[in-house]
């Protein structure tokens, strides 16, 4: 089951996918052209040209899953080309699900760890 937990990462591929691609297909784009580990335990976006359809693929612990939706009406938000992927917050993800745009959006200030601790704290995991 996919809970969107704020422990996790999120990336989203900014290139459209087709979503002909299964479980396979997918893992190897994260490997090839995103450079991530699917068995990471990052959840993995990506959306169709027309941003009409995403899937999410991520290791649920013992083998990859796949999250489809299929939009009836309306968008998915448009990503920016520039790099081959971008790590998402989990509200940018939820946001994108429910078909609401993150890009003029701007979040007041919050505490975070430095990133140096947070991947000193991930490797003592």
């Amino acid at each position: 089951m996919l809970a969107f937990s704020s422990n996790l990462r999120y990336f989203i591929a900014t290139a459209p996918t087709d979503m002909r691609k299964g479980f396979d297909g997918l893992a190897g784009i994260v490997r090839n052209q995103l450079e991530k580990d699917p068995a990471s335990g990052a959840v993995f976006v990506f959306l169709n040209k027309s941003r009409t359809q995403t899937k999410l693929l991520f290791w649920d612990g013992d083998g990859l899953a796949v999250f489809h939706k299929r939009l009836e009406r309306g968008r998915f938000a448009p990503q920016d080309p520039r790099a081959p992927h971008r790590e998402l917050k989990r509200e940018e993800l939820l946001m994108l699900l429910e078909g609401l745009s993150f890009a003029g959006m701007k979040q007041g200030k919050r505490f975070s760890l430095p990133q140096k601790q947070v991947a000193s704290l991930e490797k003592k995991q």
